[in-house]
């Protein structure tokens, strides 16, 4: 694998990926299975099963749909079109956080997303002592893992709580079952952060940005 990642824009693989998802399926889609079928998936992602990802073989298609039951609001809110709109950001973003391409990597640097899925050379253990409502464990590393590399001490332990592990304890869970792994990031990406709204919220248009939003510098408001 080329040292230097290319690290496509998730605005760049949005509109590539919610591309692909309406030629593949036109607009009389319901389920997430319909909206995103495993030839599709596999298709966006046609890399990561390679022998040169350390990820191979740990986000099939079967984990990503499973997950997703766990968050109904999650691709079924709106119109087919935002829905589109909604997975095709949510992919790009996975492929984006996953990437392992590189500017003349086969079938170009788009197509290696959940190639990895631990950080590489964590620059730290990302251990927020000031946070004492999730203290961290010694010897435990909240570094980036799964398919939005989730990190820091206090995400791991609000995750835990609403998805029935213990992530200060045993935040590798994370790397070693593909479903927890999509479930994390789908909490991730569902969740409100305050005063950060959910990216869901914001996809699928219930996000209504104050006026420091609208007139302040980006993320003033945040």
């Amino acid at each position: 694998m080329a040292s230097h990642q290319a690290r496509a824009s998730p605005f760049v693989l949005a509109f590539f990926f919610s591309f692909h998802i309406s030629a593949f399926l036109g607009s009389a889609a319901y389920s997430i299975s319909e909206l995103i079928p495993e030839e599709l998936y596999l298709t966006i992602f046609l890399h990561k099963d390679d022998a040169i990802c350390p990820a191979k073989g740990f986000y099939p298609y079967e984990a990503f749909v499973t997950a997703t039951q766990f968050f109904p609001e999650f691709g079924t809110t709106g119109s087919v079109d935002t829905r589109k709109l909604e997975l095709a950001a949510f992919l790009a973003q996975i492929s984006h956080e996953t990437t392992g391409g590189w500017d003349t990597a086969p079938d170009g640097p788009y197509t290696w997303g959940l190639c990895l899925k631990d950080e590489f050379n964590a620059s730290s253990d990302y251990c927020d002592t000031n946070n004492t409502k999730w203290p961290c464990y010694p010897g435990k590393s909240y570094k980036g893992r799964g398919p939005l590399q989730i990190s820091w001490n206090y995400n791991y332990g609000t995750a835990g709580e609403a998805l029935g592990f213990d992530g200060l304890r045993q935040p590798d869970l994370v790397s070693n079952r593909s479903e927890l792994a999509f479930k994390m990031a789908l909490w991730f990406w569902m969740t409100p952060r305050e005063p950060k709204p959910s990216c869901h919220d914001v996809m699928v248009g219930l996000f209504r940005p104050s006026e420091v939003d609208r007139t302040g510098p980006p993320g003033s408001g945040w």
